[in-house]
């Protein structure tokens, strides 16, 4: 059986993304968070904004944004999961910087197009996430729009869930895709070393890191970073 042990693999060249998400964060300490994240490699910072409507949560919210956004020059990759977030958009392109990424999900919006061109017109990174339960047909139009989109393995709103195996076949289709249509892919929820190891030869982008392999573990975030761009592919 295949040894997935991150802490045993050897060096190798494969380029991909690490992205913390902050919400498994150590919120008593943030600014410590934030910067012993950065010292330790992280290739920028994932803030998942939700309002409890959308999805049944609430998380991050536009404080705990600004704040990120003023404490680091890492990228920051803002996933609102809000119901018709065209309302309150701006909110967050006054406070990000050009060039950060901003996802909205197609299902919570009547004209998702609207909001991702006021994403791009403020000088962002437009993006769409996936639900395991969204097909890839139909968000085909938006794939001509967006530069990213974050697959979403597991069902929005918590952290810490299982997996949703029957999403392989949904990455497969959007990798057939992604260069002709001009888009990045980046994998979101219940990231274990065994799920980089078997995407990222496959040609995924990027992995957002929380609870299954980052966050809340006894070793320094720089360790663990390190670790996973040692694995053997």
């Amino acid at each position: 059986m295949r040894n997935f042990a991150i802490t045993k693999a050897k060096v190798t060249q494969m380029n991909f993304e690490l992205m913390a998400s902050m919400m498994c964060a150590d919120y008593g300490n943030l600014e410590k968070e934030v910067r012993d994240l950065e010292k330790g490699g992280i290739d920028s910072f994932h803030i998942d904004i939700m309002d409890g409507r959308y999805v049944p949560n609430f998380a991050m919210s536009l404080n705990d944004m600004a704040y990120i956004a003023s404490a680091t020059k890492k990228p920051l990759d803002v996933h609102l999961m809000v119901e018709h977030p065209n309302h309150t958009v701006e909110l967050f392109t006054n406070r990000l910087r050009k060039g950060d990424t901003i996802y909205i999900h197609p299902e919570a919006e009547y004209h998702p197009s609207t909001t991702l061109q006021k994403i791009i017109n403020a000088g962002m990174i437009p993006g769409i996430a996936i639900n395991p339960g969204t097909s890839v047909e139909t968000v085909m139009e938006m794939l001509r729009i967006v530069k990213k989109v974050l697959v979403m393995t597991v069902n929005p709103g918590n952290a810490g869930q299982m997996f949703m195996p029957y999403v392989g076949e949904k990455i497969n289709k959007l990798l057939a895709l992604k260069e002709r249509m001009d888009f990045k892919i980046y994998w979101d929820g219940a990231c274990g070393a065994d799920k980089i190891m078997t995407y990222a030869p496959k040609g995924i982008d990027g992995f957002v890191l929380g609870t299954t392999l980052l966050f809340g573990k006894e070793k320094p975030y720089g360790e663990t970073l390190a670790d996973i761009r040692r694995m053997q592919f």
